[in-house]
């Protein structure tokens, strides 16, 4: 059986799996983020849902980072797992 972490290798061995790859690289860290919150405050997604009004099934996608999500959603989810939102800009620093 192959390992995932193989199938991660080779998929990112081509440049342009890498470059789409490292392109989400927001989302995926937004995702871990999120789900770490919700984890950390030891509730289910479905604990979630009920404390932001909505269904199991939006935050599943608000984790899963498969729509835009508003500020506004953001801050709600955070206040649903007892966390604080902080949006940051980070300047980009050149290589080297």
């Amino acid at each position: 059986m192959t390992k995932l972490s193989e199938l991660k290798a080779e998929f990112l061995s081509d440049p342009d799996n890498r470059e789409a790859y490292e392109a989400l690289s927001p989302e995926f860290d937004l995702a871990r983020k999120l789900i770490a919150a919700r984890v950390a405050a030891g509730l289910s997604q479905a604990e979630v849902a009920e404390r932001m009004g909505t269904r199991q099934s939006e935050v599943s996608r608000i984790e899963g980072g498969r729509q835009n999500v508003s500020i506004a959603k953001l801050a709600n989810y955070a206040e649903a797992v007892g966390a604080k939102l902080d949006i940051r800009l980070d300047p980009v620093r050149p290589d080297g």
